[in-house]
């Protein structure tokens, strides 16, 4: 019989609003991350202290292991969510969607009526991943090129589609969560 000490320990996670020194952690998560954009680091710092309200930070075990960064739309009653990001480690436990959720849930985002992001043509994980927090909160989807390649990026990045999610009643996307 193992003595308690062999047990390998729980490891536990926490979805928080982040801190002004998550910021090199959350960086170091991004580069982690393909094929997400690399920020800099002081960018992810800025994001974790001015917009802490509308960001998620993943921990597990005292470590960051998930991100999401997004801003409520000055001109729009929408959210926008700017980047998701999970550790390789932590892959396959739903906790991109389980970030989007908790942050629809945030009193910084009562009064979203969508939720929006931009998604290249071939990042399937990204569509899969919103898709299906469409499919729970019981909203609608909808996309379109917004972001054009030669237009907007000068021919070296691909063009992100704007994918808005309307959302249903504040009580529908509670109940989801």
């Amino acid at each position: 019989m193992p003595l308690p000490s062999d047990k390998p320990r729980l490891q536990t996670l926490c979805l928080r609003k982040p801190r002004a020194t998550d910021g090199s952690d959350i960086w170091a998560l991004v580069k982690r991350c393909a094929p997400l954009d690399v920020n800099s680091m002081y960018c992810n710092l800025v994001q974790a202290e001015h917009f802490r309200d509308t960001c998620v930070v993943a921990e597990r075990d005292g470590r960051v292991v998930g991100w999401v960064s997004g801003h409520m739309i000055p001109t729009e009653d929408a959210l926008f969510v700017w980047q998701v990001a999970v550790c390789p480690s932590a892959r396959g436990l739903g906790l991109g969607k389980k970030m989007l959720l908790e942050l629809l849930e945030r009193d910084a985002c009562d009064g979203a009526t969508a939720l929006k992001t931009t998604i290249t043509e071939d990042n399937e994980a990204s569509w899969s991943l919103f898709r299906s927090v469409t499919r729970t909160v019981g909203g609608a989807l909808d996309d379109m090129p917004h972001y054009e390649s030669d237009r907007h990026f000068d021919g070296h990045h691909d063009t992100e589609h704007m994918v808005t999610i309307a959302l249903p009643e504040a009580e529908t996307v509670a109940r989801a969560a």
